[in-house]
């Protein structure tokens, strides 16, 4: 049985994740999870046991709420220069693996799929795009492959807006510090994303077009739809070409399981999945809906495209599920 907490760690990786100029590193602060289950932690104490990453409600399995932690926010962008620091590695999580690991002993229900990746993307930021994460799943095994997050940093604010921006929105969470330490332009942030998906052989920049085999998965239709298109506006950019097409996971769980979940948190709550890391933090959701990704490929869902952009006229956008989440 999964234990909620609400509990608040409110800056714990902005004032104690590592920065990779020396000059303002600082000590790492880590909050040792001891057995949910110890009958002498008093109703308090297991709540601060069970903290995570954020004043959002946490919701952790007590099986593995002794090995859980947090995520390398400099990792996952390939920016960790501690990967030899033994404490460091003690403190923080650097393998998506940890919490991506498929339960290979529910893929007697896994049916063929018609594509062969999936990429799971969760946006972050209203007024600009400030987050970018993406996680690779294998489709015919549930498998975790490889992971792209970038923070990125608004093209048309000034310096002034942006600090209030990412107070407001990462500040809550504690890793306002490392964004700034990181975040890039989105034009760079899809040059990168196009090297990374040419790595995998996801998409050749010459041949143009959709994804080779794969697909991007959201919670919702805002990240694709509205925001990309949006933002590529903003930048100053044309709307490349492999985001023409997508799957609203919302609209396959409603068409698969029979029933409505209106976000990511129903999901799971339904699923009986433990919420792990921050709520709103672009990669943590990725990850949490790419296990409710992984639930359902073992229950025996099969995928498919549920909106396509009109390639004559990119704002209209056609939703190929009658019933869907609207």
């Amino acid at each position: 049985m999964a234990l909620v907490a609400r509990v608040s760690t409110r800056r714990v990786f902005s004032r104690h994740l590592h920065s990779p100029f020396p000059s303002r590193l600082s000590p790492h602060a880590f909050i040792p999870l001891p057995s949910l289950s110890s009958p002498r932690l008093s109703a308090r104490n297991r709540a601060v046991a069970a903290c995570l990453s954020s004043s959002a409600p946490a919701v952790i399995d007590a099986h593995t709420a002794g090995r859980w932690k947090p995520m390398c926010l400099y990792h996952t962008q390939g920016k960790c220069t501690k990967m030899d620091d033994a404490l460091h590695l003690a403190k923080f999580n650097h393998d998506f693996m940890v919490d991506l690991k498929a339960n290979t002993r529910s893929l007697n229900k896994l049916r063929p799929q018609n594509l062969d990746y999936l990429l799971v993307l969760d946006l972050e930021g209203r007024v600009e795009i400030l987050e970018f994460p993406i996680i690779m799943i294998d489709a015919k095994n549930m498998d975790f492959i490889d992971s792209f997050h970038r923070f990125v940093r608004p093209a048309v604010m000034s310096e002034q807006r942006i600090k209030e921006y990412i107070e407001g929105k990462y500040g809550k969470l504690g890793v306002d510090r490392v964004w700034h330490d990181t975040a890039i332009p989105f034009k760079d942030v899809l040059h990168e994303f196009e090297l990374w998906m040419k790595k995998h052989h996801l998409w050749v920049k010459e041949q143009g077009g959709l994804l080779n085999r794969a697909a991007f998965v959201t919670c919702g239709n805002w990240d694709l739809k509205t925001k990309i298109p949006e933002q590529c506006k903003v930048s100053k950019i044309k709307t490349p070409s492999y985001f023409m097409e997508w799957i609203n996971l919302k609209d396959i769980y409603l068409n698969f399981y029979k029933r409505r979940a209106t976000g990511m948190m129903t999901m799971m709550r339904e699923l009986e999945i433990p919420v792990l890391g921050s709520h709103h933090l672009g990669i943590d959701d990725t990850k949490n809906i790419a296990r409710v990704l992984q639930r359902m490929l073992a229950d025996g869902v099969i995928l498919q495209i549920t909106a396509k952009r009109s390639s004559s006229a990119p704002g209209d956008v056609k939703f190929l599920f009658t019933n869907r989440i609207r």
